[in-house]
């Protein structure tokens, strides 16, 4: 797996979303989907910002015919993973503990919600037994 060293600004975060969503693409398509009305003024900002995250590891091109196929290297949940992790070590000595406390207190979870972090909960402590 490849290490991220950096991580992303949200310029690149909204590039990054646009690859997850709808998968590899060239510039000028994350352009049109970024900027429709400014796709030419926009055009060579993308390409920096992919750039950017092709150094950093978090995307990669593919040559197709004149132009590139950028594909975004680190999945969603691998880069909010990291993030939930540098705010535990940053804000509560490294234990998760308190974000899943204050994220469960102060959002209404729905019924499906709860069910996926009781289902997730149980799967851990199976996996402790073990």
């Amino acid at each position: 797996m490849v290490k991220h060293s950096r991580d992303v600004t949200e310029a690149e975060l909204n590039v990054l979303q646009v690859l997850w969503r709808e998968g590899p693409l060239t510039i000028r398509r994350i352009t049109e989907i970024l900027e429709p009305k400014r796709v030419d003024a926009y055009y060579s900002t993308v390409k920096k910002l992919l750039e950017r995250l092709e150094s950093k590891g978090f995307v990669q091109r593919e040559a197709a015919g004149i132009a590139f196929i950028y594909e975004a290297m680190v999945a969603r949940n691998d880069l909010v993973g990291r993030r939930l992790q540098e705010v535990a070590e940053t804000l509560c000595e490294g234990s998760l503990t308190p974000l899943l406390t204050q994220l469960a207190q102060h959002h209404d979870l729905s019924k499906k919600q709860q069910k996926v972090l009781m289902d997730l909960i149980n799967d851990l402590a199976k996996q402790e037994k073990h």
